[in-house]
């Protein structure tokens, strides 16, 4: 059976935290994800009396931890908050944390991040240029995206680039099988949109291609699952649990769409020692600015682009464009290279954004110093 780890090593619930009990704490860390280099990484804190423990669930200011011990609900420590330079600093579902588990009634402390092998973000879709985590520490992005209609192939290259920039590996999953109209039409214009990438069709319901997604985080190794309100995320996580672990609905009768059931990102064990984050539906999806991940969703333009006459061709008008050339012979679609130039449009747009606060920030804390300064003058402390 899988576990909510959530659920597990929990006694009294109140506002000063979770009480653990050692009967019935969750498996050791190394069922978690825990290794020899996270040992060696958190040596110096173990010499501070904290200890380790990985995030399984964010809210309102608090998070929920499962240590070795058990599972405890944590404050994030005052030090740390003030260190961050925004949201993308504080801990994250998946985030292995060092954490000071007090005696008595103190609230448990997070007071240290470590660092981070990977992370799937997601950009501000307004002005702001925050960055949003949304599962760190993972190996595979999976993906999902409903084939019960035509696939929107835009919204997956999208999701795509922002897995490949994750560090962990993309999987697309399209689900709702029995629904399709024309699977393998629908299979394969997904394919198209995806060179290198697996791509598994399944039946959650039927638990037609599960196995595959297994294979994927088999060994104690973390996946997240990233889609659209209505994709069937909870049904798969469901699926691939053996049992109900999040509630499902159907998508709405009036347009189709569909409906949050998953209200908070969570993490949860399997069967197998794989560990999934369940995440709720996004509407949108902006990026961070990184381009790296575009390169990799558009291998097939970023291949033709050595091929150019000029090393710095934007693949507009230029002449001896070699994936011009290729949307003229029809072996490249224009609608994929429309689609590129519009993600690597927002990648730049979120990178002068970020300038743009970075600069902000500098002003505010001179503005800060100074004030200070003049403070301890009018004093004689100068």
């Amino acid at each position: 059976m899988a576990t909510p780890l959530s659920a597990m090593g929990c006694g009294r619930v109140g506002d000063r935290g979770v009480s653990v009990t050692d009967d019935t704490g969750p498996a050791g860390l190394h069922e978690l994800g825990w290794d020899s280099l996270r040992e060696a990484e958190f040596e110096p804190l173990s010499a501070r009396g904290l200890v380790p423990a990985r995030v399984i669930r964010t809210s309102r200011g608090t998070v929920l931890l499962a240590t070795g011990d058990g599972v405890v609900r944590a404050k994030i420590a005052a030090a740390l908050s003030k260190a961050s330079s925004g949201p993308q600093d504080l801990p994250a579902v998946g985030d292995w944390v060092a954490a000071r588990l007090p005696t008595g009634d103190d609230v448990p402390l997070v007071e240290a991040v470590l660092l981070r092998t990977s992370a799937i973000t997601r950009g501000d879709p307004g002005k702001t240029s925050e960055v949003q985590v949304l599962a760190a520490n993972i190996d595979t992005v999976f993906v999902v995206h409903p084939i019960d209609e035509l696939p929107n192939v835009r919204r997956i290259e999208r999701e795509l680039s922002v897995a490949w920039d994750s560090g962990a590996v993309p999987v697309v999953v399209l689900t709702k099988r029995d629904l399709s109209a024309d699977t393998e039409a629908a299979s394969a214009a997904v394919q198209a949109v995806s060179p290198g990438t697996d791509v598994i069709v399944t039946d959650a319901r039927a638990g037609a291609g599960i196995e595959p997604m297994l294979d994927h985080i088999s060994g104690h190794r973390t996946a997240v699952l990233v889609g659209p309100s209505g994709a069937g995320k909870s049904t798969l996580l469901n699926s691939l649990a053996g049992e109900a672990l999040q509630a499902t609905r159907e998508v709405r009768v009036s347009d189709g769409k569909g409906r949050h059931t998953t209200v908070s990102r969570q993490l949860f064990r399997l069967p197998g020692g794989g560990l999934l984050i369940d995440t709720p539906g996004l509407r949108a999806f902006g990026l961070t600015g990184s381009q790296e991940g575009i390169a990799s969703a558009f291998p097939d333009v970023d291949g033709l682009a050595e091929g150019c006459r000029f090393r710095d061709c934007t693949h507009r008008d230029e002449p001896g464009c070699a994936v011009a050339a290729a949307v003229e012979a029809g072996t490249l679609s224009a609608a994929r290279v429309a689609s590129y130039h519009k993600l690597i449009g927002e990648a730049k747009d979120a990178t002068e954004k970020a300038a743009v606060r970075h600069r902000e920030q500098e002003v505010r804390i001179s503005k800060a110093r100074k004030s200070l300064k003049d403070e301890y003058k009018r004093h004689g402390r100068a």
